[in-house]
């Protein structure tokens, strides 16, 4: 029996078995995420019941404490840009990208107090994580529903005091940001506030869902000056988008580390908006 050919399925044997242990081990982590997501979930519900009673924008403070802790089991560091832009005394519209189901780390690094959350009406029925959802004063939308919606939005627009919103509406990791939808930005124009662009950097070099890798990394997060609404109309909204998308997209490829998947290179002649 020739050499070449057993060293050559050997190699092939090996090659196959990296792969499969890389996947096994993306499958793993992302698995022991879920598990962490849910046990902490019941956990922080039962804090937060006994500590204040029921459904309060306050509980975000309990359960950011324990979410904060997932990136140790992941080695993951938040590298935190103008973190003061979030924190002044004043109400505002955050936006922000929405990448994977890892955001919701990268979120409670710089939720500032008293900032209440939009979300798809279906995590509401995800077990404990609806519940400790609905403690912590998410808003929860029926995205098929747009009058239901508009609802929602009217009434935070009359008693807001900081409001998240990730304006892509989805989850996207295609290296790029999607095209944003205007809920947030008639409601920042309804209620004369100011948007707060928070970018973050893509997770792909330590997160890739195709490729099946998951990794240690850092994540860069810029909080972009505020965009001011006051003496806007409904009228003036595309454009808003336009500016706010052009200037979180400008950043997103200027921190993110790797090539984006669309051709564009991050950091090639781009840089942060001011």
């Amino acid at each position: 029996m020739e050499l070449w050919p057993c060293l050559a399925a050997a190699l092939l044997l090996l090659l196959l078995l990296v792969q499969l242990s890389r996947a096994a081990e993306f499958y793993a982590k992302v698995a022991l995420y879920c598990a962490l997501c849910f046990t902490v979930s019941a956990v922080a519900s039962l804090v937060c019941l006994l500590r204040h009673g029921g459904r309060t924008v306050e509980n975000m403070s309990i359960i950011g404490w324990f979410v904060r802790s997932f990136k140790y089991f992941y080695g993951l560091r938040f590298e935190v840009r103008d973190p003061r832009r979030l924190q002044e005394a004043r109400p505002c519209v955050i936006v922000s990208n929405h990448q994977s189901i890892l955001d919701m780390m990268g979120l409670m690094e710089v939720l500032p107090e008293r900032c209440v959350q939009i979300a798809k009406r279906e995590l509401l029925f995800l077990g404990p994580v609806g519940l400790i959802m609905y403690l912590g004063g998410v808003f929860f939308i029926n995205r098929q529903r747009s009058s239901t919606a508009m609802t929602v939005m009217a009434d935070l627009g009359e008693r807001m005091l900081k409001v998240w919103i990730y304006p892509e509406g989805t989850r996207n990791d295609n290296g790029d940001l999607l095209p944003f939808k205007k809920g947030a930005f008639y409601l920042a124009v309804q209620a004369q506030v100011p948007i707060v662009p928070v970018v973050y950097s893509s997770f792909s070099s330590f997160y890739n869902t195709k490729k099946k890798f998951f990794t240690s990394g850092t994540v860069t997060v810029q909080v972009l000056e505020a965009i001011p609404t006051s003496g806007l109309t409904a009228a003036d909204v595309p454009a808003l988008v336009d500016t706010c998308h052009r200037a979180m997209r400008t950043t997103f490829l200027h921190i993110s580390k790797t090539p984006q998947e669309n051709g564009a290179t991050a950091g090639s002649g781009v840089q942060p908006a001011q």
